[in-house]
């Protein structure tokens, strides 16, 4: 694989390269303990740790276009807007040739009506990302999140009105059920509408749950599909292993999501471990064997790297490289079984029902 053989991103017909960059880690980030960065925190755009400065975010923005990604994910609540502020001054000039992704969602200020999936805050949404990206219209907007409040049928009427009105092209979701991927696809067929052509899911060795129906379904009908968390949040980073000496400062940080206590977690950095081992065995970076495990699924479109430095957006350059044979995935397989998710949240989002005892008991 090389990020010169583009992808054909779903039935969109759009090609896009093997890998997208994520720019989550960018921009100057909401001051700690304001309702802006608690809202982020809220849906998973804080990661306990300052995000990349402007000026060197522009930096890797750049130097992965030239080297060949031609397509760059953000979302609103990533730093508030800071970041998708920092990808439109990184494109100026460049725009015609990057297939944007941009999210909404997310609580955007202390007023919790700006957020959701609702008609009223998708076209208020919308405007705020045009201004901050700079351009007149985004590739592909996507819920970032599942709204239980709000209608699926609203929200994908509005997104259609918004495709007819050319502010953007292409819509589709992130972390959807597959319940609801196959809602939205029957609402839009009934109802005569455009589809979502897209789904956005978390997708690594120690992160397979998707396999047992989501990627199925992306295939069934058509969906693009993009992989975020190929080092599945750290845990593939060469940090999470038996003999690392001490757990990373995330750990301490983020302990809802790094804490290695408990059974579900210790499986799971035993299952890190050996993967790491693996790695060890072949000669091959870590990170290269987790970037080629993902790539290698044929529902995948594209996998969303984030880098924080040029130095980290390297590796992962070269990491695009990596063909991995059966007898590889075959030991993939064998550590950790295919549909596995040791963890419910490293599904992406909770649905309610589980996480909420008063929505079961009743």
């Amino acid at each position: 694989m090389s990020l010169n053989q583009l992808r054909v991103f779903g039935r969109s017909g759009t090609l896009i390269s093997p890998l997208t960059l994520g720019t989550m880690n960018f921009g100057e980030g909401a001051p700690a303990g304001s309702s802006a960065a608690n809202a982020a925190a809220a849906h998973g755009a804080a990661q306990g740790y300052a995000p990349t400065g402007a000026e060197e975010s522009i930096r890797i923005i750049n130097a992965a276009l030239d080297a060949g990604i031609t397509a760059v994910d953000t979302a609103d609540v990533y730093s508030q807007g800071q970041s998708e502020q920092v990808v439109g001054r990184a494109l100026r000039g460049r725009r015609d040739d990057v297939f944007i992704a941009t999210k909404f969602h997310g609580q955007m200020s202390a007023n919790p009506a700006h957020s959701g999936n609702s008609r009223r805050w998708i076209m208020q949404a919308v405007e705020g990302s045009l201004r901050r990206l700079q351009t007149d219209r985004i590739d592909l907007f996507q819920a970032h999140r599942p709204d239980y409040n709000t209608d699926v049928l609203e929200t994908i009427t509005a997104l259609n009105d918004l495709i007819r009105q050319g502010k953007i092209l292409y819509y589709g979701t992130s972390v959807f059920t597959p319940a609801q991927l196959v809602e939205a696809q029957w609402l839009a067929t009934t109802n005569h509408l455009i589809p979502p052509v897209a789904n956005q899911v978390p997708y690594s060795m120690l992160v397979r749950g998707n396999e047992r129906d989501v990627l199925p379904i992306a295939q069934q009908y058509g969906l693009g599909v993009l992989a975020y968390g190929p080092l599945a949040g750290g845990w593939l980073s060469g940090s999470f292993v038996l003999d690392a000496g001490r757990p990373p400062t995330r750990v301490h940080s983020l302990p809802g999501r790094y804490d290695i206590s408990g059974p579900a977690s210790e499986r799971k950095l035993l299952a890190a471990d050996s993967l790491a081992r693996l790695a060890d065995k072949l000669e091959l970076p870590l990170v290269d064997l987790s970037v080629g495990f993902a790539l290698n699924h044929p529902a995948v479109s594209s996998v969303i790297v984030g880098p924080r430095s040029e130095e980290h957006l390297q590796a992962y350059l070269r990491a695009a490289d990596t063909v991995l044979d059966e007898t590889v995935l075959d030991s993939i397989d064998e550590l950790v079984p295919p549909g596995t998710n040791f963890v419910e949240r490293d599904a992406g989002a909770v649905v309610p029902s589980l996480e909420y005892a008063e929505l079961r008991r009743r």
